[in-house]
């Protein structure tokens, strides 16, 4: 089989008709052998039904019904195992994403040789409050990533080899880092694709401006991960020689002090006697335990058994 097309969506019963007859003109005039995986993350609008009646009509549509709203990185999750095509598309549901993009991202794969390559909306129909944050978060993730080409990594429509994405795990919120997960892997040529933006024609955006800041988080979480998750001593062993450093020299400042004191005949003053020696040994001790506890608590999520099962409800 050509292509997978991987479709997630919540609550876009009205877009899926257009979209999905969109995509098989593309595919008949290209004469691609192709499937069409729908993950319904939960929907209440009657998406599922909608998806059930393209299945009707053709045995190439596949849908994925979650019992509830997971989020993207777990319905990619889900339609990535499910794909069966060489080369694999991701778009979202609501017609923003061009069906008339793929046969040159399959291209960009079978001919060029990347490994994936993603879309870049150049050129983009979303306010102010939505481009600037994006624009923001793009560089930060090209920063910590290094991966200096893209720029939006956070883009729905996206290419893949097969390979890739049955060698990457995405969950929690990870969807938007993809390209970083598959450089991680070990999949260095990424490349990129001015793709045609379009206005949202039906519903609203599911997405809140709480996106960019756990995007920020998630972006942190796998930069630690990446660099320290399997060598963890190199950064708390960096870490905790130089904290104990600095503790040792101020525990000679603060004998030298005493002494000093003694020396003069004066016994009085007790080091724990000021506020300032409670405050500093508590934030010390207290930052470090909180920092120890993020980081076991993301070991302890990426070792979870039950990271990645969701309750599925139907599939076609």
């Amino acid at each position: 089989m050509d292509i997978s097309v991987v479709i997630p969506l919540y609550n876009e019963a009205e877009s899926l008709p257009e979209l999905y007859d969109w995509i098989v003109r593309v595919m008949t005039a290209h004469n691609f052998s192709y499937e069409i995986i729908f993950v319904d993350d939960g929907s209440t609008d009657g998406s599922w039904d909608v998806i059930e009646g393209l299945r009707a009509k053709s045995d190439r549509v596949h849908g994925i019904k979650f019992r509830r709203n997971y989020g993207k990185s777990p319905a990619l999750h889900c339609g990535f195992k499910k794909a069966a095509g060489d080369v694999v598309i991701t778009m979202d549901a609501d017609l923003q994403d061009s069906p008339d993009e793929i046969p040159e991202l399959y291209r960009m794969i079978t001919e060029d040789g990347y490994d994936l390559v993603s879309g870049w909306k150049k050129k983009r129909y979303d306010p102010l409050s939505k481009t600037i944050p994006t624009k923001l978060f793009n560089a930060t993730a090209r920063k910590i990533s290094g991966i200096h080409n893209l720029h939006d990594f956070n883009c729905g429509l996206k290419a893949y080899k097969n390979i890739v994405i049955k060698n990457i795990e995405i969950y929690n919120d990870m969807h938007r880092y993809i390209p970083y997960l598959a450089k991680i892997a070990g999949f260095n040529k990424i490349g990129e694709k001015v793709v045609h933006h379009q206005a949202r024609k039906y519903g609203k955006t599911k997405f809140g401006l709480s996106r960019f800041f756990n995007g920020y988080l998630d972006l942190i979480t796998l930069w630690f991960t990446s660099t320290f998750g399997k060598k963890p001593m190199h950064f708390f062993g960096l870490l905790g020689s130089l904290m104990f450093f600095i503790g040792f020299i101020a525990l000679l400042i603060v004998l030298g002090m005493k002494l000093a004191s003694i020396i003069e005949g004066d016994l009085r003053p007790l080091v724990t006697s000021s506020p300032y020696f409670y405050v500093s040994l508590t934030a010390m001790i207290l930052g470090t335990q909180l920092f120890l506890a993020g980081f076991i608590g993301e070991l302890i999520s990426r070792s979870s058994p039950n990271r990645n099962n969701y309750k599925i409800e139907t599939e076609l």
